[in-house]
């Protein structure tokens, strides 16, 4: 099950459980659309994988499920993100 981080591990942002933002790679590193997107170009600075935007689950099943309250910020190195962006961007995640 989803742990539903909430927020942006790179800048911070709340990505609350509604958030229509919130990005993950199969590891649920959890990034805003923003940093995802235009800053990692796609490509997870972690794994290298793709990201994909994160479900939201249902009201009707939070409160049995709570999404986490842990807050992960782990910055990354933008140069070397661009160095892991610029050798995989350009490969379908399926290659990768």
């Amino acid at each position: 099950m989803l742990e539903i981080r909430p927020n942006c591990e790179h800048c911070g942002k709340d990505l609350p459980n509604i958030s229509t933002e919130a990005m993950i790679c199969s590891f649920e590193c959890t990034y805003c659309k923003s940093c995802a997107l235009e800053i990692f170009e796609n490509v997870c600075p972690s794994c290298s994988g793709n990201f994909v935007e994160r479900p939201i689950r249902p009201s009707i099943m939070i409160e049995k499920y709570p999404a986490s309250t842990q807050r992960i910020f782990k910055p990354k190195d933008l140069e070397k993100v661009k160095t892991n962006s610029n050798q995989f961007k350009n490969i379908e995640p399926v290659k990768r």
